[in-house]
């Protein structure tokens, strides 16, 4: 059996996130979305309110293969707990390739977990950031949100 963990903020969960965890899902026995905890971050949402609305999200778009967990600490260890052989990573642009590759040579080299690239794709200029920014501004949000987070966010 192949699991794969999906570690983020998801603060909050978009459609770019949700387009990443529909590929991986597909390749994957077990995929484990993971909500980091970092304590160096201030966060936006809710984790537990986050963690409920994704598990909806999940339901409803079929993903029985999917699990949301909330974790402080290094992925690498999770990945390790959940005998996950493998970390999921989306994306947008080069410069996340080169965010993402510096971190996916650190995890391999101190845990052998490995870190697969999905394209972001058709969802490649979504980001968490730019939601939350949009909705301060009063900005309809129903395009890069799945409905059961825009719920979450009212």
């Amino acid at each position: 059996m192949k699991n794969a963990i999906y570690a983020g903020s998801f603060d909050p969960f978009t459609n770019g996130h949700l387009y990443v965890l529909c590929q991986a899902a597909k390749i994957f026995d077990k995929v484990y979305v993971a909500i980091s905890v970092n304590p160096n971050k201030t966060r936006r949402t809710d984790k537990d309110v986050m963690k409920e609305a994704m598990e909806k999200v999940f339901v409803n778009h079929g993903l029985t293969n999917v699990e949301v967990l909330i974790f402080n600490g290094l992925v690498v260890d999770l990945a390790k707990e959940k005998g996950a052989d493998f970390l999921i990573r989306g994306l947008r642009n080069g410069t996340d390739y080169e965010y993402e590759e510096n971190m996916a040579i650190i995890n391999s080299k101190i845990s052998g977990v490995e870190t697969i690239y999905f394209r972001a794709g058709k969802t490649s200029h979504i980001s968490s950031s730019a939601v939350m920014e949009l909705m301060q501004y009063g900005r309809d949000v129903s395009k890069w949100v799945p409905e059961e987070i825009l719920e979450k966010l009212r």
